[in-house]
């Protein structure tokens, strides 16, 4: 009798042993679900963000120094534009004109429908004796040759504020940016530092 109760425990013993490892396995394979959920949560949550919410955008020269520097990478938000229009002084992130697979990063500086001279080192707004008034540029525009631009509605014109190093709306081949290829007014820079943009 004693033999064949020590047989029953080992029995149940095993027994035990094949429920744990089932049960090990049960857990192993609910622990891997539970990560790939939080991945893939993670993976639409950031692309959500990034195409509806945020844009991310690195600045690789320095046509918009001391503003933003060279090789800063800035954060815009997508919905600023979405109920409002852009303002004079916004900086944003956009569809480069004459390429638009390239992100550029400028100051608004001409709204639709106003005319933008530019001439002895200074610009002008719709006629006005009075240059802009622009505390942001990094030292003052070299004068060049006068120029003259009309900026067609729904439509806007673009400078950096190093003037005299940036490759902006006075250099380009289309000249304006249709406010459909602004993707986001830039907020703040978080890399290498973080900082709010004004």
């Amino acid at each position: 009798m004693g033999e064949n109760k020590d047989y029953t425990e080992l029995g149940e013993d095993r027994e035990q042993e094949g429920k744990d490892l089932n049960k090990k396995k049960v857990n192993w394979k609910k622990e891997i679900w539970e990560w790939v959920k939080i991945i893939v949560s993670a993976a639409v949550i950031a692309l959500v963000l990034n195409n509806f919410i945020i844009a991310n955008s690195k600045v690789p020269s320095g046509s918009m120094e001391n503003t933003i520097m060279t090789n800063d990478r800035v954060i815009g938000s997508r919905l600023s534009y979405l109920f409002a229009d852009p303002e004079r002084g916004d900086i944003v992130i956009f569809h480069y004109p004459d390429n638009e697979k390239v992100y550029f990063v400028k100051r608004v500086i001409g709204l639709p429908g106003d005319t933008v001279d530019i001439y002895g080192g200074h610009v002008y707004l719709n006629g006005s004796q009075e240059p802009l008034m622009e505390e942001y540029i990094r030292e003052p525009m070299v004068p060049d040759i006068p120029m003259h631009f009309e900026v067609p509605e729904d439509c806007y014109f673009m400078l950096g504020d190093n003037r005299n190093y940036s490759k902006d709306a006075r250099f380009w081949t289309n000249t304006y940016v249709k406010k459909e290829k602004i993707i986001a007014k830039v907020l703040f820079r978080y890399y290498p530092k973080i900082g709010k943009i004004q």
